[in-house]
């Protein structure tokens, strides 16, 4: 395993997290496809024993049971201070209001069974809420040692910078992590926020690097209870799959091309961008065993350039 400095920070991270979206009550109407207790507590086992130390959940997650399942596998199974744990406030009464984070932070800390986070982070950005009282009050979290920093998710550049640049001029704590929608299916944000997050030392921690499975398989769609379900992918990725397969093409030309699998020439492709530590969304802990391989691939300048070479622009998914 690789690891990295979470951008600013002094939190050390594996170049690979865990997304415990997967986790949770199937119960909650989350999603039909989550794992039980049990189940997450295995995937966490072989993300440990494989070397990640990185977690990445959020308080809607399936209600809640998402936070409790990690806290529960975390405690069984390793000291609290050899894991990073970040979870997410924003989709909750009051979105990102100074009540709401204060409100969201305990009971996020009280399913999690800690009483800290090491990355807090901002699930998108509030319209409704004024940048300095939400500023103000995650900066008071890191002062009251409930949070060690703080991260921001899916937003456009000038949010971002604005939300920065308000945290500067008070002395609050300023973001050192983006979680945003990035793959090579799509790299809007090639555009503003990542030369944004590059020039401030942000890390990039993307969501969806595999376009939820998409680039790393030749079949569109699997037959798997997540594919057929998964509403939330389908309205991301299934309206442009005419001009994006092409692209899932190369990916598998390039796989065979070095013997690795089309997940591990992906998330080469995701390193060789300068992204810090993409989320791995599972079910299955082969999967992780996988992305792992990533590191023993590095592609040359031409790999990159034939990768990306059939991308055309897409309409925004993921800031609102």
């Amino acid at each position: 395993m690789e690891y990295s400095k979470l951008g600013n920070s002094d939190i050390q991270v594996s170049r690979l997290c865990v997304g415990c979206m997967s986790f949770g009550d199937a119960e909650s109407n989350f999603h039909a496809w989550t794992l039980n207790a049990e189940e997450s507590e295995t995937l966490v086992k072989r993300a440990l024993d494989l070397g990640i130390n990185f977690f990445d959940t959020a308080n809607v997650y399936s209600a809640g049971t998402s936070e409790e399942y990690l806290g529960r596998a975390i405690k069984n199974n390793v000291a609290r201070d050899k894991v990073v744990i970040a979870t997410k406030v924003y989709f909750n009464e009051g979105k990102l209001s100074r009540e709401a984070i204060l409100r969201e932070i305990d009971s996020s800390l009280k399913r999690l069974g800690t009483d800290y986070v090491d990355l807090y982070i901002i699930h998108r950005f509030d319209y409704d809420t004024p940048i300095e009282e939400t500023m103000e009050a995650l900066d008071s979290l890191v002062k009251a040692g409930k949070v060690r920093a703080l991260g921001a998710s899916a937003m456009y550049g000038y949010q971002f910078y604005n939300m920065q640049l308000a945290a500067e001029r008070n002395g609050w704590t300023k973001f050192v992590s983006m979680q945003n929608h990035y793959n090579l299916l799509y790299r809007e944000d090639e555009r503003e926020l990542i030369p944004i997050c590059k020039q401030q030392n942000v890390a990039l921690t993307p969501y969806s690097p595999l376009a939820a499975g998409r680039l790393s398989r030749l079949e569109w769609k699997a037959d798997t209870k997540r594919s057929q379900t998964d509403k939330t992918a389908m309205s991301k990725y299934d309206s442009t799959q005419e001009s994006d397969y092409g692209i899932v093409l190369r990916v598998n030309e390039l796989a065979q091309k070095y013997g690795a699998t089309m997940t591990q020439i992906s998330l080469a492709w995701q390193f060789a961008k300068g992204v810090i530590s993409p989320i791995i969304g599972a079910t299955k802990a082969k999967y992780f065993d996988d992305a792992v391989g990533a590191f023993n691939v590095k592609l040359a300048g031409e790999d990159i350039a034939y990768l990306e070479e059939l991308y055309v622009p897409h309409k925004i998914v993921g800031a609102l």
